[in-house]
């Protein structure tokens, strides 16, 4: 009698403190990437009997692309309020200042640890260690196998034993990188301390190069992948111009992916943690190739539903009932809000949130919340544009114009009303019907525009020289320009900040030979020449702190092109 006395006791206890929480948000995996949403060829057993214990966000949304959902999600607020607009050359940087989520929990007295893709800012003050995170453990830039990689990766092979930042420190780490990302957050989790928890798990699977170990895609390069082996629903998906290689890849990296997230379930369960752990998982866009996407129209990097409407469930076994589904729509901008009312959290800084906490549909204390609009823009540029390419999503229609995403500016818009909850695959553009609906809509975003673009989109200024981060490392992620970008000839610049006045040593790598190299900064100009060529140089620039960008320039054979990176550290 007195054991049992004391085991609930003890299960009270637990249930009365403040609850783990555990975030898990893959790169690129659609909504028709889990067994759970009719996909007859993907195994994903352990999501599917996850999805069977959680609350079902039905309808939730989050941007077309990567750098802005994880803004919007960590924060609270929409993705341009923070300074986000887009994923590379310098306009995925989270403007220093914005509060984070997990800034609020850590202050409160949680443990916070990232684990995987961060992709708001390589350098000093935007790292996740300097944004509210304790113990980190991540990718540079966009992903591994791009221009942001640390030095050291093996080219065709950068999702194996990968080159990462370690609590501040490049670290050589063992394996695939999901499996590295798992047993760092393992770590975390079960470390002997009281505190509760924050593990912020963001695989940068299953976006490509689809790079996989062979026996997580060796069924599925056996079987027919063709648009044949899916369900026929709702819109196409190119069935007869399906890359099936690709497909298979990016499937064995799914499944690698649900036996880790099955590895962390199992934690919590052998840690006697789950009761009190809640935990979410979404993905952050739509899927990142073509294939099957349950039906949904178009996919990543679009404002229809195949681009933005993603998987989402909320497990936490002490509060909430599993296997209930919410209709109402929600968007990554509510995530952090609502965490903070589960945990009981007040605001480190005093902060409006752009979301709300969906908490009360959770528990079953409110049916809906009130009515307003969610907004989801996205289009290649420096800033973004009225009208171009964005969704304004009401409890009943949805306003597209999908127009403008990748295409030139001054795109001719086309507006298109969908009821989505009669027509979930957007079938039927009800604009023409509806001219009063698409008027209020439009209106409303317009409104939402100029509030969320009034800070302007100036770029953060990257610090050079500072005892945070003495030896900054510059690369192509980070630089601007209307040349800049991650082609052979691209050249642009970075936007920085000198702490001091001085020489500053300057180290120029190159993936092609070069033979003449310029220099530019706000206040001064140099060149250098090496005769035969070479793919790195070290030269002194000296630097002002009305210095407020540093360009270099290389060429050979009468071509010119631009470094793949700089070291900038001062003398």
């Amino acid at each position: 009698m007195r054991s049992l006395l004391a085991a609930l006791l003890v299960t009270a206890s637990a249930l009365a403190a403040p609850p783990n929480v555990l975030v898990v948000i893959t790169d690129d995996q659609g909504y028709g990437d889990l067994g759970a949403h009719g996909n007859p060829v993907l195994k994903t057993p352990h999501l599917d009997a996850f999805t069977k214990e959680s609350v079902r966000l039905k309808r939730f949304h989050v941007s077309p692309v990567c750098s802005p959902t994880r803004s919007s999600l960590l924060t609270g607020w929409w993705n341009y309020r923070t300074g986000v607009v887009d994923t590379f050359i310098g306009r995925s940087m989270m403007r220093p200042g914005v509060p984070t989520l997990p800034e609020h929990l850590s202050a409160t007295g949680y443990r916070t640890g990232l684990f995987g893709k961060w992709h708001l800012g390589d350098h000093h003050p935007l790292r996740p260690e300097d944004r509210g995170f304790g113990t980190t453990l991540w990718i540079h830039g966009g992903g591994l196998a791009q221009p942001s990689d640390l030095p050291g990766g093996t080219g065709g092979k950068e999702y194996f034993d990968p080159e990462l930042t370690k609590n501040g420190t490049q670290t050589k780490a063992k394996g695939y990188c999901t499996d590295v990302f798992t047993d760092g957050a393992i770590e975390f989790i079960t470390a002997n301390d009281a505190k509760p928890f924050f593990a912020y798990v963001a695989f940068n699977a299953p976006h490509g190069p689809y790079q996989v170990p062979d026996s997580d895609a060796a069924p599925y390069r056996k079987i027919d992948l063709s648009g044949e082996a899916f369900p026929k629903v709702g819109q196409p998906w190119g069935a007869a111009n399906a890359k099936a290689a690709e497909i298979a890849n990016a499937y064995g990296m799914i499944a690698n992916l649900d036996a880790n997230f099955g590895r962390l379930m199992k934690t919590l369960a052998d840690k006697k943690l789950a009761d009190n752990t809640v935990v979410i998982f979404l993905t952050d866009n739509g899927p990142g190739g073509e294939r099957f996407n349950s039906g949904l129209r178009n996919r990543k990097g679009t404002v229809y539903d195949g681009g933005i409407r993603v998987p989402c469930y909320v497990r936490w076994p002490a509060k909430l009932k599993g296997g209930t589904v919410i209709d109402t729509p929600l968007a990554h901008v509510d995530i952090t809000p609502t965490l903070l009312e589960m945990t009981g959290t007040t605001p480190a800084k005093q902060t409006k949130f752009d979301g709300v906490s969906f908490l009360p549909l959770l528990t079953g204390e409110k049916k809906a919340l009130p009515d307003r609009t969610l907004f989801l823009q996205w289009h290649r540029g420096d800033e973004p544009e009225k009208f171009r390419s964005f969704a304004a999503i009401g409890p009943r229609y949805k306003l597209v114009q999908a127009v403008g995403s990748w295409d030139a500016k001054n795109p001719k818009p086309k507006f298109e009303l969908f009821d989505i909850p009669a027509d979930e695959f957007e079938q039927t553009d009800l604009a023409g019907k509806l001219p009063d609906e698409v008027a209020k809509l439009k209106t409303e975003y317009e409104g939402w525009f100029a509030d969320v673009t009034k800070l302007g989109f100036a770029p953060p200024r990257i610090p050079l020289g500072t005892n945070a981060e003495p030896t900054v490392r510059l690369t192509r992620q980070d630089w601007r320009g209307p040349n800049a970008g991650w082609t052979p000839t691209s050249v642009g610049h970075w936007v920085i900040e000198p702490a001091a006045a001085g020489d500053y040593e300057v180290t120029v790598r190159s993936k092609t030979a070069f033979t003449e190299l310029s220099w530019e900064t706000s206040t001064n100009t140099g060149q250098a020449n090496k005769q035969g060529g070479t793919h790195e140089l070290t030269l002194t620039v000296p630097m002002t702190t009305k210095d407020e960008k540093v360009q270099v320039t290389l060429s050979a054979d009468g071509k010119t092109f631009g470094p793949h990176t700089i070291e900038v550290r001062r003398k």
